[in-house]
């Protein structure tokens, strides 16, 4: 029996090599969803690309962004975990910032995002996920797009924990309660500066937790062109052209087939789910 597993990108938008090497990928059948930086100044660039070809392979969704582009709030992680769990941040401020994301997506377009996850899980934060669930509500009523639960498995270790601590369970509780569909286990979780390990074991640990999870299970990935140059300021580079280079390797595609997994869109899964 084959297992259905969600493979999404991140970060689409953020610089050339990324935009080119996510597209690459989909065409290849490696990627079922890719999620995008709005904010981002190659964003109305980059939008052209999401052909209707494109769309037929691969869900696109919003990166909501609170740290990287754009106002009007962008701070550093840490500054963002601290005030969102003291409640600390503007609540007026956060709706205006989450609105305007979901403008820019679906005037770029023409519709909402198939699904919301957010750029190193700050969809997940207090304040930030009850402002989301309640424009989410109040846009699209019934029919808003899944959400991206960031909930890796126990054995991702230290980053893990802390990733669904940020709060995971918080934000899937209130978004099945309203109604909305989630994803199971995320996996791909890693340390990006850790090279020890090479991409390609990475993925077969993960192909094996898909044979294993329960509901949707999505594999979080962050691919990007590995011989294109990559602005300065991006710090997981190296990691991207790893990424990339075993996720379009014959290797990969033998492992699917080893582990009978294979890659879906999450708005099928669910559908037939």
């Amino acid at each position: 029996m084959a297992h259905s597993l969600v493979i999404s990108a991140d970060d689409y938008a953020y610089h050339q090599a990324v935009d080119e090497g996510i597209l690459a990928l989909i065409r290849q059948g490696r990627l079922t969803a890719t999620s995008c930086m709005v904010m981002s100044p190659r964003w109305p660039h980059a939008a052209q690309a999401l052909t209707p070809e494109i769309r037929e392979k691969a869900d696109i969704g919003l990166h909501l962004d609170f740290t990287e582009f754009g106002e009007p709030i962008r701070q550093p992680l840490s500054s963002l975990i601290i005030r969102s769990f003291v409640h600390g941040l503007s609540a007026s401020a956060i709706r205006q910032n989450i609105t305007l994301q979901l403008d820019r997506f679906e005037e770029a377009l023409g519709t909402r995002p198939d699904y919301i996850d957010g750029h190193q899980h700050v969809h997940q934060l207090p304040q930030i996920r009850q402002a989301l669930l309640e424009i989410i509500q109040q846009r699209y009523g019934q029919h808003g797009p899944w959400l991206r639960i960031s909930n890796p498995p126990a054995a991702d270790g230290l980053k893990g924990s802390i990733i669904r601590a940020l709060g995971a369970h918080a934000l899937q509780h209130r978004a099945l309660k309203q109604g909305l569909q989630c994803n199971g286990r995320l996996l791909g979780v890693y340390d990006f500066n850790d090279h020890s390990v090479p991409y390609l074991e990475r993925l077969r640990i993960c192909l094996q937790q898909a044979q294993e999870a329960n509901g949707m299970p999505v594999l979080m990935c962050h691919p990007a062109l590995p011989d294109t140059a990559a602005p300065p300021s991006d710090p997981i580079a190296q990691a991207r052209g790893a990424e990339f280079d075993a996720l379009m390797s014959p290797e990969f595609e033998a492992l699917l087939t080893e582990f009978s997994v294979k890659p879906a869109r999450g708005t099928e899964f669910l559908r037939q789910g």
